[in-house]
């Protein structure tokens, strides 16, 4: 059995933007587990040092960008869906060693079918991006039957490294709009939204009935979100998503599911809504 951590953080940068220490806190509080989850802005340069530092002290967390992959190569242990995607978002300690795993993926698939009532079945899902977050995206998707996933990213060497590792499910192509053509799920999954009004492309270019899950979060939802909503779509911003790889990375740390009511509580009160 995993040993309790010792401490809860999140390591990323930049990392402040994040709400993540606002609902993982909430549900340590209702747990009445005696821990605070700080979040730990750590340059590239210092990952590995600070990495030993939390192995030493029995430390437990998240990951998040631009960490994810370099996270993945310094753990010891990695679970099997960690190695598939190549990136870590949650890690702890156990016999002195640092585990990763990847509650992305599980947490994308929950998100989805929120949004949809159901995970899509033979259906095309674009996917635009070809970090962390896009490759929990594809893991997900190669495990719905009969679906594929069209991947665009602009630098097209990683897209090919992230479909490499899923063939016959996922398939790198030219452009943005290849992507979305006659796609039943456009997956938003790189930095664009985060810090402005940018869209990742134009929601007129969206198929007629196509679902968007946007993973970028800001309150008051994404402007992508909200011109897909008005065009008719179904949409979804990375609220939901945050909530259950968190939900699910709490369960790996203290082998109990935490409160979700009391973790979106949390989460409404900071954005507003």
């Amino acid at each position: 059995m995993t040993p309790r951590p010792t401490r809860l953080v999140l390591l990323g940068h930049p990392v402040a933007h994040s709400l993540s220490p606002t609902f993982q806190n909430a549900a340590l509080q209702a747990a009445g587990i005696p821990l605070t989850y700080e979040a730990h802005d750590v340059a590239s340069h210092d990952l590995a040092a600070v990495l030993r530092a939390l192995t030493h002290e029995g430390a437990a967390g998240n990951v998040t960008a631009p960490h994810k992959a370099a996270v993945a190569a310094c753990c010891a242990r990695l679970t099997p869906i960690a190695q598939r995607v190549g990136a870590v978002n949650t890690f702890w300690v156990e016999d002195g060693a640092l585990v990763g795993d990847n509650t992305d993926v599980e947490g994308f698939h929950n998100a989805v079918v929120q949004l949809r009532g159901a995970a899509p079945a033979h259906a095309t899902v674009a996917v635009l991006g070809a970090g962390g977050a896009a490759g929990a995206a594809v893991a997900a998707i190669a495990g719905w039957e009969g679906c594929t996933a069209r991947v665009w990213n602009r630098t097209a060497e990683r897209a090919r490294a992230l479909c490499a590792r899923f063939p016959g499910v996922a398939i790198v192509v030219d452009s943005a709009i290849d992507a979305v053509a006659g796609a039943a799920l456009v997956v938003h999954a790189t930095t664009v939204g985060v810090a402005q009004d940018a869209m990742p492309i134009d929601p007129s270019l969206l198929p007629r009935g196509a679902d968007v899950m946007d993973l970028v979060y800001r309150p008051g939802e994404t402007l992508w979100v909200r011109a897909a909503r008005d065009r008719g779509h179904r949409a979804a911003d990375g609220l939901p998503m945050l909530i259950e790889q968190g939900a699910l990375a709490f369960e790996r740390w203290f082998g109990q599911v935490p409160n979700r009511a009391a973790m979106w509580a949390a989460m409404w009160a900071a954005v507003g809504r």
